[in-house]
């Protein structure tokens, strides 16, 4: 797998300003989702393609197809426990699935009648759904919101065993961009070039409270 790059200020003209939106790397069969571990799990899952050895499938484990929300979560791999970057593509269809069973974190009365049932939405579900702020290049957050996916049970397991195509170490990759952090720099950064993902379930993008433009 080679990730595709695209200078940063060339992209963000294009990104939507607001609103709820996937951002992501994808084609017609597969999407780039992110992920940061210690160095013992991180680079067990590159070498062997999978997750594994010390990685627990108990606890949930969340993925994010946003580049750069997962550089603001990591800290650029600088964030202990973190430091080893993964790009992880996965089938879409896979990423598809997950987007149809999310429950989301907080209560949202358009979705669910009494807090109770959510409450036990939450409990049976295996994939949780979260927005959070986007991020630029410096930290510092943006009106655009990012989701991230919390996999958990069957949902993991399908994940890591069924829906994983590659995954690729980006530490280096990561840790090049660090110089040009700051907004004078750039002009002079590329990331991996995403585009706005819509998935094909209208359903699924009302429950997520997808945005449908900027």
């Amino acid at each position: 797998m080679e990730l595709i790059t695209e200078n940063y200020q060339a992209q963000v003209v294009r990104w939507p300003r607001a609103g709820r939106h996937i951002l992501a790397q994808f084609d017609g069969d597969s999407i780039v989702v992110y992920q940061a571990y210690r160095p013992a799990i991180g680079r067990f899952a590159a070498e062997q393609g999978h997750l594994g050895g010390k990685f627990s499938f108990t606890r949930m484990s969340w993925i994010k197809p946003n580049f750069l929300w997962m550089m603001y979560r990591c800290g650029w791999g600088t964030k202990p426990d973190q430091e080893v970057v993964l790009a992880v593509r996965m089938r879409r269809a896979g990423f598809d699935e997950l987007l149809s069973q999310t429950v989301p974190s907080r209560f949202d009365p358009e979705l669910y009648a009494t807090p109770g049932e959510f409450r036990a939405a939450l409990e049976q579900s295996y994939v949780r759904l979260q927005w959070d702020p986007d991020h630029d290049p410096s930290g510092a957050p943006v009106e655009r919101r990012a989701i991230q996916l919390g996999l958990r049970g069957e949902a993991l397991r399908r994940y890591a065993r069924e829906w994983i195509l590659d995954i690729q170490d980006i530490s280096s990759f990561v840790a090049e961009p660090r110089a040009h952090l700051k907004q004078p720099r750039w002009p002079q950064l590329f990331t991996p070039r995403e585009e706005v993902y819509a998935g094909n379930d209208p359903i699924a993008a009302r429950r997520l409270g997808l945005s449908a433009g900027e």
